[in-house]
């Protein structure tokens, strides 16, 4: 019994592999092998402490922290696989014959994976695809959860985790919805009738995406008329949000939105039109109608040789509802808008609803922006002269003289009704519309100067001026616009 020890003793320790003058037995190996493999689990660790204690307190990004890290373990494992092998005796030297064998058998035999593994390095020191990135890549989307040497894991919008090797991101094209930052602009494609009234559709379309909490106001969403269908004519509402990985649940509640806003305003849907020819009308008057065995039967379907029936399935009828367009033409400044100014009004303005008592806007405040009641009421009120100034309707509007003339607010406005809506028009975005329509601008300019007594009040026309000159309020009004939002009106003759 005790030769058996002795012998499996012997065979454990009896040279079998001789390099670079080291001999090297089985028992030598195995510890050589689990030495290597310690060093790799101390090299993760040890990575691992350094990413949590010291990357993250750096707050360096996500993707660059496991960039980091991934550095770090491999270098740390490398490093140690040498200093046990050069510890074991072994000549590194002695091994570039081999390791040039191996070399070429890699080359030939894994191709795959030695393209995985460079495909690794070159994303990890890149950095154009980072972990967290939200990535599309062929048919699959979703968020880099790590990239390794070989494969990178993305998990998908279905919280499933998919193993994609690296190669296949430098072969294909990848779309990084976060590159860069993390704003994107989604494009939601609709297609409506074509007698639907333009206007009404794009106020519409922009309303719902300002109620769509999670799209970005600024840059501000958009409607393009993409061109002319077979039955339809088709836009697209685009809208900018800072979620790449919702952008699919934030389209679902966008076209939620639009059916139920196209269903309130009646715009409608086409659908396709189905023809049926009847060739043979006799036989099939036939069919539908067999000889009648009671008195009581009821008369034949008639049918014209070749009849085409047609059947459109919307068949709902236009109402006229009351829309953001004809408020706009109750405002004297744009009363005299063309269709096209007006669309570009409203797709340049917004609704914002207000409860009651909510303060609209502040005594003294600088103005950035004027509005038009579209339901409610709201109050005029004087802090200084603590009193009551007027109270404003349906189709009035206020804060124009104030943001067109550079003026701090005159007075406190705030909402009576429950559930106020206001059409608001920001100063940038009247900049730009003034820009692009110099006609609306110069009417602006002639209803502004009309207002001769509000501008003499404010202290900003003089009326020893004015009664030298029937043209003074028009140029100080006109050279005012200019000022402030960088226009060139016309000079007065």
């Amino acid at each position: 019994m005790d030769a058996l020890p002795t012998k499996l003793y012997e065979i454990f320790t009896a040279p079998i592999l001789d390099i670079g003058g080291t001999k090297f037995s089985i028992a030598t190996i195995a510890s050589l092998i689990g030495v290597i493999i310690l060093a790799f689990f101390v090299s993760k660790l040890i990575s691992e402490i350094i990413r949590r204690s010291l990357l993250t307190r750096l707050r360096i990004n996500r993707g660059l922290q496991e960039a980091v890290t991934v550095f770090i373990k491999y270098s740390l494992i490398t490093l140690s696989s040498v200093i046990i092998l050069q510890t074991a005796g072994i000549n590194l030297s002695s091994l570039a014959v081999i390791a040039g064998v191996v070399g070429i058998g890699v080359g030939f035999g894994l191709q795959n994976i030695a393209s995985n593994f460079i495909s690794g390095l070159v994303l990890l020191l890149e950095q154009t695809l980072k972990v967290g990135d939200y990535i599309e890549i062929g048919e699959l989307k979703g968020t880099i959860e790590k990239i390794s040497i070989r494969s990178t894991i993305l998990r998908t919008d279905d919280d499933v985790f998919v193993i994609v090797p690296n190669q296949r991101f430098l072969e294909n094209n990848t779309v990084n919805w976060s590159y860069a930052g993390h704003t994107c602009r989604i494009h939601i494609p609709i297609s409506v009738a074509q007698d639907t009234d333009l206007l009404v559709l794009t106020e519409a379309l922009l309303k719902v995406a300002r109620n769509e909490p999670r799209v970005l106001s600024s840059p501000p969403p958009e409607v393009w008329f993409k061109g002319f269908g077979k039955d339809s004519i088709d836009f697209d509402l685009l809208v900018w949000i800072n979620e790449p990985d919702a952008n699919e649940p934030i389209r679902s509640s966008l076209n939620f939105r639009i059916a139920y806003e196209i269903r309130e305003r009646r715009i409608k849907v086409p659908f396709p039109t189905r023809e049926l020819l009847f060739n043979n009308p006799e036989a099939i008057r036939q069919i539908l109608n067999p000889p009648a065995l009671e008195e009581n039967a009821k008369p034949p379907v008639k049918l014209v040789p070749s009849q085409v029936i047609s059947s459109p399935l919307n068949t709902t009828s236009d109402v006229s509802t009351r829309n953001l367009r004809d408020l706009l033409r109750r405002t004297s400044y744009f009363e005299r808008c063309t269709e096209v100014e007006l669309f570009a009004l409203i797709a340049r303005g917004y609704r914002k609803h207000f409860d009651i008592g909510e303060v609209i806007c502040q005594e003294n405040d600088p103005s950035e922006e004027f509005y038009i009641i579209l339901a409610g009421a709201v109050e005029v009120f004087s802090e200084k002269n603590n009193q009551a100034i007027a109270t404003l309707g349906e189709g009035d509007f206020f804060g124009e003289i104030s943001l067109l003339t550079g003026t701090p607010r005159t007075a406190t406005v705030r909402a009576l009704a429950p559930d106020t809506v206001l059409f608001v028009v920001e100063r940038q975005q009247l900049q730009k519309l003034l820009s692009e329509h110099r006609e609306l601008g110069e009417q602006i300019a002639l209803k502004l100067s009309e207002r001769q007594q509000v501008l003499i009040s404010l202290g900003l026309l003089n009326e020893e001026e004015l009664q030298r000159s029937q043209y003074a309020a028009l140029s100080w009004v006109r050279d005012r616009l200019n000022i402030l939002f960088g226009i060139n009106l016309g000079k007065t003759p």
